[in-house]
């Protein structure tokens, strides 16, 4: 409701809607700089991430390279990006919910 019956003030509403914008494209920025990393086989093989998901680093322990058993190093390298990329995730939840929440709901293309 508007007090008074009046109008909203559409300049204040676009003032907000460019301020909320400005603040989202900030975010996305500090998401793509930002890295976190996931790992596997207790420390055996670590994968590095952005905050939003791309593969930087993948770090493996000689101790994981059984050339008998490629399969299990392939499952581990799988594990690290897949435990980077939930940290990601979560990154990007810490980061953008709030102003997914300040938009009336989720933003396009993210998870939440």
């Amino acid at each position: 409701m508007i007090p008074g019956g009046g109008q909203p003030n559409m300049q204040q509403l676009l003032q907000q809607a460019q301020k909320m914008q400005q603040d989202l494209a900030a975010a996305q920025e500090e998401l793509a700089r930002t890295e976190v990393e996931g790992q596997s086989g207790g420390g055996l093989v670590k994968a590095t991430v952005t905050g939003a998901g791309e593969l930087r680093a993948l770090e493996i322990d000689p101790k994981a390279v059984d050339p008998e058993d490629t399969e299990t190093l392939a499952d581990l390298i799988v594990a690290a990006v897949h435990a980077a990329n939930d940290n990601a995730q979560a990154l990007q939840q810490q980061k953008l919910g709030p102003l997914a929440q300040g938009l009336g709901g989720s933003l396009p293309g993210l998870p939440f």
